[in-house]
């Protein structure tokens, strides 16, 4: 589908095109992203599991700035420590998502976190695990939000929920405990809150 015969997917396309790269890497898959969203491919999953096999995902990353940490999820089906967020529905607006995704699985409605603005702050390409594997296509939201703050996990999507500190940089290259671009993120966030020196 062409950008013109579908706002969505234009204003999906001017999300991505907005992050300011961090990395190598998240020039790349930019780069990937930016093709495919002008390609004829079908962007939003049709089908669960993995129909089309590429398809767009949304992180809801909930900072505590005060305290310097981001709330995780311990995965049921993903077997790992993630954001919590969810695949984009057809024709939906990926911060909607974000809104809806938040209210569904952890019953909050936190604001996006005024530094970051609503946009996505980290984008990733990445395959997920098996047995039903395909590559999420994946927009990081920040959002603001006291460690404080009541929760209602939804049991069925996730074993547990964490607070981790940002400032652990070991602690974030754990392999297999973690989405695999999680440290990269992390410390995309980290450098985006440290002080600006105006000297």
């Amino acid at each position: 589908m062409r950008i013109e015969d579908n706002p969505i997917r234009g204003l999906i396309r001017d999300l991505v095109a907005g992050v300011d790269a961090y990395d190598d890497r998240e020039s790349s898959d930019q780069k990937w992203m930016l093709e495919w969203i002008d390609s004829s491919a079908e962007i939003f999953r049709q089908e669960k599991p993995m129909t089309p096999p590429e398809h767009l995902a949304v992180y809801a990353a909930l900072l505590d700035e005060d305290d310097g940490a981001i709330m995780l999820v311990s995965h049921l089906k993903a077997r790992r420590w993630l954001c919590p967020g969810g695949h984009v529905d057809p024709d939906e607006d990926p911060r909607e998502t974000v809104v809806r995704e938040l209210q569904e699985e952890l019953d909050v409605d936190p604001g996006f976190h005024s530094r970051f603005g609503d946009g996505p702050a980290f984008l990733s390409v990445t395959e997920t695990v098996p047995p039903h594997s395909h590559t999420d296509v994946t927009l990081w939201f920040v959002l603001s939000m006291p460690r404080r703050s009541p929760i209602t996990p939804d049991p069925a999507e996730f074993s547990a929920v964490r607070w981790f500190q940002l400032d652990d940089p070991e602690g974030w290259q754990a392999e297999n405990c973690f989405d695999p671009e999680m440290s990269r993120f992390v410390r995309k966030v980290a450098a985006a809150l440290e002080p600006v020196d105006v000297s």
